[in-house]
């Protein structure tokens, strides 16, 4: 066994250990249905606003082998997705999802027009769960070919799962290397980050309110109080809303020095990053892959914000960066100056332009 490697009985306990109650409501119908199916899901831990995992699994590439599928090859530029639909009988709606899967996925293309990586895999299963959210659960597993694994409520419609942002956050995952434990913040950071910006660039959501779901995660992760310093905190498997928000509070803010001071954007540097060095299967030490990083931005931004962000007990100032941004909260929502500076900085972020 690998060290990437676990048993599948060693996965189902693990998953369930760290499952929220979103997730034992689908046990029932979706987890122990899908572990004798395919043998194995994992996970690495959900809550109630997180409905993902991103795992390495030397068992996760047979699943659903035997299953009727119906397959959609997806180009971009040299790469491609395979979109695998699983035990799906009605042609319409194999297609809805298919067209649903594609969606998603190009809105998450690098900004060369490709895909992160030059092959991947998205798998759809429809499930009975009695979870209101059309998409309950999603899933990035690594090992010999990287696959995103997404249940879908049978009964979602096409405009529900539009909504969802489960799809955009797994597939936002398949920019980096899986980074371990030490490294969950900044993976699980990065895709609650990119799951709003992403989708306001492709007119799933209006750019007002991508800052306002933006906002209300670190809200969530304001609310949670102080906690082990993030630099432990993939170790501790708890704290779920700073590993989702703070590492999103992260990437704003390299997003912000990137535009700013350097002239670039997190997009470019990733989309660099795609060409020359990014391997989904690989496991890479944290601070590693933000060197290169650095590198590829021609400054020195992603490791000292992560030295500064390993510290944190708590969640970090978000003033100066608002300022910046001209966003103010006001109550539970927010209001936007329009500052010249502060408008071309939003809109930049959250559009093409």
């Amino acid at each position: 066994m690998s060290l990437y490697s676990r048993s599948w009985l060693f996965a189902i306990a693990d998953a369930t250990r760290h499952a929220s109650r979103k997730l034992f409501v689908l046990l029932p119908s979706v987890v122990l249905a899908t572990t004798a199916i395919a043998g194995v899901v994992l996970g690495r831990g959900v809550d109630p606003n997180v409905r993902d995992a991103d795992a390495q699994s030397s068992d996760a590439s047979p699943a659903f082998e035997n299953s009727d599928t119906t397959v959609r090859i997806v180009h971009a530029g040299q790469t491609r997705l395979r979109i695998e639909v699983i035990g799906v009988r009605d042609a319409e709606r194999m297609r809805l999802l298919q067209d649903w899967a594609e969606e998603a996925a190009r809105a998450s293309m690098l900004p060369s027009g490709r895909f992160p990586l030059r092959e991947a895999m998205v798998r759809i299963t429809e499930s009975n769960s009695r979870s209101d959210s059309p998409v309950p659960w999603g899933q990035t597993l690594r090992r010999d070919g990287v696959s995103v694994l997404l249940y879908v409520r049978r009964s979602a419609t096409l405009a529900q799962l539009r909504a969802d942002w489960t799809a955009v956050h797994e597939f936002a995952h398949l920019r980096h290397p899986y980074l371990g434990d030490d490294g969950r913040w900044l993976a699980e950071g990065l895709a609650s980050y990119l799951q709003n910006t992403l989708r306001a660039k492709a007119g799933l959501l209006t750019q007002e309110e991508a800052w306002r779901r933006l906002d209300a995660g670190f809200r969530r992760g304001e609310a949670v109080g102080e906690g082990p310093a993030m630099a432990r905190i993939g170790r501790s498997r708890n704290g779920t809303m700073r590993v989702y928000w703070v590492g999103a509070a992260y990437w704003l803010d390299a997003d912000l020095a990137l535009r700013r001071t350097h002239g670039t954007t997190l997009d470019a540097v990733f989309d660099r990053y795609a060409q020359c060095c990014l391997d989904g299967d690989a496991w890479v030490e944290p601070e590693a892959f933000l060197a290169e990083l650095d590198r590829l931005a021609g400054a020195d931004v992603f490791l000292p914000l992560h030295a500064r962000y390993a510290q944190i007990r708590d969640f970090p100032s978000l003033q100066a960066n608002y300022r910046a941004l001209g966003i103010v909260r006001e109550g539970e929502g927010l209001t936007f100056s329009d500052a010249p500076d502060a408008v071309r900085l939003r809109k930049a972020i959250m559009s093409d332009q």
